[in-house]
């Protein structure tokens, strides 16, 4: 088990040494019961490595360059990226001065209020099995690229099973399956995005030197759902939507701080590297690729009323658009590798999230059993029922399921990044309450709490109006259904919670600021 995924699911570990020839993580303790760690430190130091590409950059960027143009998708991701950033400095010097096993749910917890603990936990959960079917569904994208005669559909039943079943064996297994993903994900996207530079500086076989002819016309900025500056706006505004979709997932990363043998260096070299794939793998990416397709080429994914898109991925487009033979094919086979690899993480993350939560007793028991070989299997069964959501592709275009599927994680992503920076600003609150000064704390970013606040205000902000696509030309049902219900979820969970319990929230004068701290 990864340690971003383990100290994220919330159940206590146990203690661990490394094998030093195979690098292999041994527990010593009893397994009986419970998670056998069964990773290899490569494999670890890969996920590391590719965590920051995701199905969103590669598949989901398509659709924001259809809607808002290459100007409004730039704008977009380095608006975004900023949250992003301010999320994981947060999170870091929360980690930092007082290290917890948790994660994000812990974090809740302690510094404002159980009920929150319990919400942010089960919206975790909700994020991953969400998620699920809308890799799959990318995957099916992928292969219409050959065959727009079969149904997505086809490829969900396909692909589901073979991810299911590695999560079924043992969790050498998994990691291996995901260390050669990795691998191949680094390797695609920065061939990618040479590709890219290569195309735009007139290196394609046409030798047509592209430059920033696509910024002219068909222009930067593209109109969606209505005509003039409004429907500008709201191109800019779904720009902003598709960029947190493409984004959630990053601060998984941070969940490892709390474990981190040397808080005061490690955590700026995390918070460090986070920036360095923003700016790499985000930022630059949907540059070349502004460049490179115009935002109106009808392959683009949502860019046509057609029952089945014609489009894979918009990088693929490029390369197409370009005239490289062979290439686009290629590319394409290899993209599968990002949908299959992140369709297997999310089968794995969401089934020892519910491992965790059972051990607190925030679940069923019955999650909180595993084989003899440490699966979770109860865990795993209930996430790949959600493979079943993938079924809405038989009768719904594969591109409008895509989209229901980008609204429902972008909201329980970003309410991941609400639970976060509502922690943060708690335990700022009861720093200054109890007289505790910054300069104790062994990371501190220049910006906070400032920049905690403009995220929280972006984040709440693009939450409400996620789904006003629901609302124009006409009232959509199940657009507001797939945009709002991560909404009533979280609130009903910790109104439960709340109930159930009888949790307070908890007072900056009582707040715990003591335990496991650190000041080195």
């Amino acid at each position: 088990m990864d340690i971003a995924t383990k100290a994220q699911v919330g159940f206590t570990p146990t203690v661990v040494d490394n094998d030093l020839e195979t690098g292999e993580i041994i527990d010593n303790q009893d397994t009986g019961n419970d998670l056998q760690r069964g990773l290899k430190s490569r494999q670890v130091d890969m996920f590391a490595i590719a965590c920051a590409i995701g199905t969103g950059l590669i598949i989901g960027s398509g659709s924001g360059l259809a809607r808002g143009g290459p100007g409004s998708l730039l704008v977009a991701y380095i608006a975004i990226g900023i949250v992003v950033y301010f999320v994981m400095t947060a999170m870091g010097e929360m980690a930092a001065f007082l290290p917890m096993k948790k994660g994000f749910a812990g974090y809740a917890t302690r510094f404002a209020d159980p009920a929150l603990g319990f919400a942010t936990g089960w919206n975790y959960f909700f994020k991953y099995v969400i998620v699920l079917p809308n890799n799959l569904t990318a995957a099916g994208i992928i292969i219409q690229y050959w065959r727009p005669d079969l149904n997505v559909a086809i490829w969900v039943t396909i692909f589901g099973v073979c991810i299911v079943a590695l999560n079924v064996f043992h969790v050498r297994w998994f990691g291996e399956a995901e260390f050669w993903f990795s691998i191949v994900k680094v390797l695609v996207l920065a061939a990618l995005l040479l590709v890219c530079l290569v195309i735009t500086l007139g290196g394609a076989p046409k030798h047509d030197r592209i430059g920033f002819r696509y910024w002219r016309e068909p222009g930067a900025f593209a109109e969606y759902l209505v005509e003039g500056p409004t429907g500008k706006f709201l191109g800019f505004w779904a720009c902003i939507v598709q960029a947190c979709f493409a984004y959630t997932g990053t601060e998984v990363v941070g969940a490892a701080f709390g474990e981190a043998p040397n808080p005061a260096k490690t955590v700026p070299r995390a918070v460090r590297q986070t920036l360095f794939r923003i700016l790499t793998f985000y930022m630059f990416a949907v540059f070349l690729l502004g460049m490179c397709v115009p935002y109106n080429d009808p392959m683009l994914i949502g860019a046509t009323k057609a029952k089945t898109s014609a489009a894979a991925s918009p990088f693929v487009i490029a390369i197409k658009l370009a005239e490289i033979n062979v290439m686009p094919d290629i590319i394409n086979a290899l993209l599968l590798f990002f949908v299959l690899s992140a369709a297997n993480s999310d089968v794995y993350v969401a089934s020892r999230t519910l491992f965790g939560l059972s051990k607190d007793g925030q679940a069923p028991r019955i999650f909180s059993r595993t084989t003899s070989t440490g699966v979770p299997l109860y865990g795993v069964i209930l996430s790949s029922l959600f493979i079943l959501l993938g079924y809405l592709n038989v009768s719904k275009s594969s591109s409008t399921v895509f989209g229901y599927f980008v609204s429902l994680v972008t909201v329980f992503g970003t309410l991941n990044w609400v639970s976060i920076l509502c922690s943060y600003l708690c335990m700022r609150h009861g720093m200054k309450c109890q007289g505790i000064s910054r300069t104790e704390m062994p990371y501190t970013d220049i910006l906070q709490p400032y920049g905690a606040w403009f995220a929280l205000v972006m984040t709440v902000l693009v939450i409400v109006f996620n789904g006003y696509p629901a609302f124009i030309p006409h009232f959509d049902l199940t657009k507001f259904i797939t945009s709002y219900i991560g909404i009533v979820v979280y609130i009903f969970n910790y109104v439960l919670w709340k109930v159930l319990k009888g949790t307070a929230r908890v007072k900056s004068s009582n707040m715990d600021l003591t335990t496991h701290r650190r000041l080195e």
